[in-house]
């Protein structure tokens, strides 16, 4: 529970600016009240940040004073992005870093996916629009290393590394356009080099045998090779799909419908350490749970997307939190993810509020820092935003 007490600190200027303004000058509220859903601190529209003095207030203060405001609003200049704003509710574990990419001006269209290799220390961001190149790369450090022109992506939409861990890495993208080389999932190159096509191309269907896709939405490839396909964002189809390595399908639900088991526009999947398979049911506003081995629905949440869908699902890499994107509030929430035995019920522990109209859509993390990237249609970018503790680790 958040104490607020009738002390207030001072509000700070933003990270880098050197500047005070508003100490003492004016009051930093109004601010929520007291609560356990009042935010431990408040960020200003005009780029202060205004902590509310709580039990924790001395621990955040002196983060603050070591990196700067939680929040931020530049006043950026013409062509170098979109000004940042974001407010933190809940514990705060995640910070932006204001200064990725360092080439915010690079994306030209609308970003639908972002993915990251952790090892290669490489972030592929996803776009859309006519003569827009569709794929960004960029380091994890924020410099540009590349664009793919490439006219075998019509409508890019999820996109997934894999084989990071084995040096052996390429690129998955799942693609919802409807001309020759739509309706598939494309395995690539880092370089952009087309390599393997998962389904018909240009032609949509449900068929198993060859494999067919209708506007898929997301895949995840496991270590072991086996994939995780949600297939129908918003087509015919609204499945899960396992396929084995040698892309023989091993298990499937493949119903629409309220249902244990059905789906309405499956938007995510993810995978955690303890064989459970986490799908983002969007038309459905909850998170389906089922047995990464044999296919069984062992849990639903749905108590924590009353207001809206999610969009996007992951896991931390130290396996204490589910990140949930939710594209209409736009927002980003932290769950805390459930013991190995259990589904349980979901409880939201951090959010990051976004500005209005950022749409938030799609969200990785890199599995060595924890930082996470999210990709955002309305603003037209992706951003990254980092632990927030001295260690780059969570608290």
């Amino acid at each position: 529970m958040v104490v607020q007490l009738d002390v207030q600190l001072c509000c700070f200027g933003d990270r880098g600016s050197g500047s005070s303004a508003g100490c003492g000058s004016r009051p930093c509220g109004p601010g929520p009240g007291p609560g356990p859903e009042a935010p431990l601190m408040w960020m200003s529209k005009k780029g202060h940040t205004c902590l509310l003095a709580s039990s924790m207030a001395s621990v955040v203060l002196l983060m603050m004073l070591l990196y700067g405001s939680f929040s931020s609003q530049q006043q950026l200049q013409p062509g170098s992005g979109p000004p940042q704003d974001y407010q933190l509710l809940g514990r705060p574990l995640y910070k932006l870093d204001l200064g990725w990419p360092r080439s915010p001006e690079l994306f030209s269209g609308d970003v639908f996916g972002v993915a990251v290799d952790q090892q290669a220390g490489t972030v592929y961001v996803a776009q859309r629009g006519d003569n827009v190149p569709k794929v960004l790369v960029f380091t994890t450090d924020g410099d540009f290393l590349m664009s793919w022109n490439t006219s075998t992506l019509e409508m890019p939409h999820g996109i997934f590394v894999a084989g990071a861990a084995a040096s052996s890495p390429t690129v998955w993208i799942t693609d919802v356009g409807t001309g020759p080389y739509g309706h598939c999932i494309k395995q690539y190159s880092p370089s952009g080099k087309l390599l393997q096509v998962l389904g018909t191309r240009g032609k949509a269907g449900s068929g198993l045998d060859p494999l067919q896709f209708d506007q898929p939405a997301e895949i995840f490839v496991h270590e072991s090779g086996d994939m995780y396909i949600v297939d129908g964002d918003g087509g015919m189809n609204n499945r899960l799909i396992k396929l084995s390595r040698d892309r023989e399908v091993l298990w499937m639900h493949g119903e629409r419908g309220q249902g244990l088991g059905q789906f309405y526009i499956p938007h995510s999947v993810t995978v955690d350490g303890a064989r459970r398979v986490w799908v983002a049911d969007r038309g459905n506003k909850r998170i389906q749970v089922f047995n990464s081995e044999t296919g069984e629905w062992l849990g639903t949440w749905g108590s924590c997307f009353t207001e809206d869908a999610p969009y996007s699902v992951r896991l931390t890499p130290d396996r204490k939190y589910f990140v949930v994107v939710q594209l209409n509030t736009n927002q980003i929430s932290l769950l805390d993810a459930p013991p190995p035995s259990q589904v349980g019920q979901c409880r939201v522990v951090s959010v990051i509020q976004l500005a209005d109209d950022v749409k938030p859509h799609l969200v990785d993390l890199d599995l060595r820092t924890g930082a996470l990237y999210v990709a955002q249609i309305g603003a037209q970018q992706a951003q990254k935003f980092t632990p927030f503790s001295l260690g780059g680790s969570f608290l």
